[in-house]
């Protein structure tokens, strides 16, 4: 048996099916990150009340959109939704529905961790640091007791 010291070539090979999904990634992904933070910094609470009356970007979006509904992720309305019952029921019972809501749809599973910290992030601001932690229990992993850990930090 013969080697070959001259490199092998690849004939009409430009890159295959993950080359192209990752350059696509590399170009589509900076626009949707952009988009969520642009997003997310317009429906932060800025005033530090739970409960404010301050107009926000997507209120103005809204008054002008309104014969138009913006269609929101299952995940996005699942976490507004947490988000609101948040200001007026304790974590442990807000965890409860988003381990209930994840357990009738699977496919929100994916989503289970990043909403768990943002509902610990938000805790913090509504019920402090100690108190919020109390409420920390295996719903997502340990994802509600990380994100009360980042916002006390």
């Amino acid at each position: 048996m013969k080697h070959s010291t001259t490199p092998q070539t690849r004939r009409g090979h430009r890159g295959g099916p993950a080359r192209r999904i990752g350059r696509t990634l590399a170009l589509v992904l900076p626009v949707v990150l952009v988009l969520s933070g642009t997003l997310a910094v317009t429906r932060v609470n800025w005033t530090g009340s739970p409960r404010s009356s301050v107009l926000t970007a997507t209120d103005v979006t809204d008054a002008h959109v309104s014969s138009r509904a913006v269609a929101l992720a299952p995940q996005d309305v699942l976490r507004d939704q947490l988000m609101t019952e948040l200001q007026d029921r304790n974590p442990g019972q807000v965890l409860t529905h988003l381990q209930q809501a994840v357990n009738g749809h699977p496919s929100l599973a994916q989503h289970c961790t990043s909403i768990a910290r943002a509902l610990g992030r938000a805790a913090v601001r509504i019920y402090g640091a100690s108190r919020a932690q109390s409420y920390a229990r295996p719903v997502c992993d340990t994802s509600f007791a990380s994100g009360v850990l980042a916002a006390h930090s």
